[in-house]
């Protein structure tokens, strides 16, 4: 036997730290409770109120609402004024409930809880080494997606993402073909769409419940008459396209390598992909932070296991990092790779033959 020596207050630290995580936790569950019920908004006037005074506002039972504001207090979402007042700060009013900025994160609180609640089937996979689809997770998780993405390409995706490469715009503008691989609700089709009204527009999915909602929002936002979507794989489109889009989707796929080969052979004579990632560094040491946390640990519930579950299994996971999103590229037959933009959350790559 060995005696490893402890030392205690590096333990006490991390105790403290699996404390904090506790609370983390919870506090993405009353956060999704706080969005359903409304509570963040009818606090987003930023006057101070009490609970009895937010329950009236939102139909709620003061005695939860009560309870709700001191948990949020403690987290430090809410700020206890006086004895029995609560306000939400403008700041985190806006990352709470203006889903036209690209600081807010409520969708993603939404996306997170609804991956956590496949942890049963999640520890079997990892004994089995089985995939679990995109489709077999909590139905939260489809909006919750589109609500944490959705901010980030209404700032960019038209403003600078596109603009940034090389010769897409003018094409788009003058009129050109475009696909969007994995579309989900169909928020990025939709975008692009209301922008560059010359173009067209297809948006797949294998997912038929998002492909359907896709429809009845582009119809809702008035651009059903340039866009389409159609249910199946990325490997069954049809046609040729000056752009084909994979917003985050191309590491949850099985066959990321395959995809990119057959989307190659789809592009119009001068056309592009334009690949957005999760942002990454090449090595899990440049991704020891938070960022990197919240990915890795989507990663491991959602992606590697949506990707072990088609042919393939390539896995590449929600870190891939340039280098190796660059030699899947090249892989497929991509002799330019490069990126051109990049947020906090993801980078921005044009690929071309």
């Amino acid at each position: 036997m060995t005696t490893t020596t402890v030392n205690e207050q590096r333990l006490m630290d991390f105790v403290f730290r699996a404390v904090g995580d506790f609370g983390s936790m919870l506090t993405g569950s009353l956060a999704v409770i706080g969005d359903k019920l409304g509570l963040y908004r009818a606090m987003a006037d930023g006057k101070p109120v009490t609970a009895a005074e937010l329950a009236d506002r939102t139909g709620t039972a003061e005695r939860y609402v009560r309870e709700w504001l001191s948990a949020q207090a403690a987290a430090g979402y809410v700020e206890l004024t006086g004895d029995d007042r609560f306000v939400l700060p403008a700041e985190h009013a806006v990352a709470l409930t203006d889903e036209n900025s690209p600081a807010c994160v409520i969708g993603g609180f939404e996306l997170m809880l609804a991956a956590v609640r496949s942890t049963d089937r999640l520890v079997d996979a990892f004994r089995t080494g089985a995939g679990v689809g995109w489709h077999e997770h909590h139905h939260d998780l489809f909006e919750g997606c589109e609500r944490f993405f959705r901010p980030g390409y209404q700032a960019y995706l038209t403003t600078s993402w596109i603009p940034a490469m090389d010769g897409v715009e003018a094409t788009l503008k003058a009129g050109g073909r475009v696909a969007d691989i994995g579309c989900g609700l169909g928020a990025s089709t939709i975008l692009m769409a209301r922008a560059y009204p010359q173009s067209r527009f297809v948006g797949t999915d294998y997912h038929a419940g998002s492909v359907e909602t896709a429809r009845q929002r582009a119809a809702e936002a008035g651009v059903a008459d340039r866009t389409r979507f159609e249910t199946g794989p990325a490997k069954d489109l049809e046609g040729d396209y000056h752009l084909i889009c994979l917003f985050d989707c191309l590491h949850d796929m099985g066959d990321p390598g395959g995809v990119l080969a057959h989307l190659r052979s789809r592009l119009a004579p001068g056309g592009s992909l334009l690949i957005v990632e999760p942002f990454a560094g090449d090595s899990v040491r440049d991704n020891l932070n938070p960022v990197g946390a919240v990915y890795y640990g989507a990663s491991t519930l959602l992606c590697t296991p949506n990707s072990l579950s088609q042919e393939v299994g390539a896995a590449l996971g929600a870190q891939a990092g340039e280098r190796r999103l660059r030699d899947v590229a090249t892989g497929a037959g991509f002799s330019q790779f490069r990126r051109v933009a990049e947020t906090p959350f993801n980078l921005v790559f044009q690929a071309a033959p």
